[in-house]
């Protein structure tokens, strides 16, 4: 599976409009006892570890500390999977959000910091398909490779291209789910009801194609490529704001610890 198209970004929309009763209390009993508004406390170094190895991981700012939209994503999995949102990316899709993953027992299994590389609008019926994976190829095969060359296109400078591929023009990743000697597996579906006010007058829902990919670093530990198919369903409850765009997010795990939300 390739970048056929080139990376676009797509601007939010404001609306009046809010989203519907049933989004209005996603923001209740969230693990870590987050909430919109919430002061997110990240210790640096892992980050900075992880950036030194090679990784794509953009380092948290300083104003990276106020969650500003919660949202649960319902997959077809065991568990639940939440997002905080430090950035929405509504404006320069450039998403910046921690990621909770709550297994069937209720217990966080895993935790990870995450920023937006890139969004692709897949605009052929055939990219459609391949990053939906309903064909039985794409999303969901056994690797995902990024090229230097594609990596560069989207803004990053000579020194960084270096200290991420090093001699080398490809970073290969390997599907983390499923059987790993299978050359498909289907990529997780579901849907993302996502709050940005307390209130659910703003939000957005739409529905998923899901697949985590995973590479070790140069220098130890690992970096996750997290590919996600997004079809907007509304937008602040206005059903006429639809849409289709691939995310492709790196992910840095987190230790609990190392997190203070309060």
């Amino acid at each position: 599976m390739g970048w056929k198209d080139a990376f676009e970004y797509m601007r939010g929309v404001a609306s009046k409009r809010g989203v519907d009763t049933q989004a209005r209390r996603e923001d209740e009993g969230l693990p870590l006892g987050a909430r919109i508004g919430s002061v997110v406390k990240l210790q640096q170094s892992p980050f900075i570890r992880a950036n030194s190895n090679g990784s794509l991981i953009t380092l948290p700012s300083p104003s990276d500390t106020r969650v500003l939209a919660v949202s649960q994503i319902k997959l077809n999995m065991a568990g639940g999977l939440y997002r905080y949102y430090l950035a929405t990316g509504d404006i320069d899709a450039k998403e910046k959000f921690l990621q909770v993953f709550r297994n069937a027992q209720g217990e966080i299994a895993e935790l990870m910091y995450c920023t937006q590389l890139a969004r692709v609008v897949p605009e052929t019926a055939e990219d459609q398909d391949a990053y939906t994976g309903g064909s039985g190829h794409g999303l969901g095969d056994p690797s995902y490779t990024l090229w230097r060359e594609q990596l560069g296109d989207i803004g990053l400078d000579e020194a960084e291209l270096d200290l991420v591929f090093g001699d080398s023009d490809r970073l290969d990743y390997r599907r983390d789910a499923g059987d790993p000697a299978a050359e498909f597996v289907a990529p997780f579906t579901g849907t993302e009801v996502r709050l940005d006010d307390a209130a659910g007058a703003r939000g957005l829902k739409q529905e998923m194609y899901f697949m985590p990919y995973v590479r070790e670093l140069q220098g130890g530990g690992l970096e996750y490529l997290l590919i996600t198919t997004e079809i907007i369903a509304s937008v602040n409850g206005d059903a006429s704001q639809r849409g289709i765009h691939v995310d492709f997010v790196i992910g840095i795990p987190v230790e609990q610890e190392r997190l203070v939300i309060q």
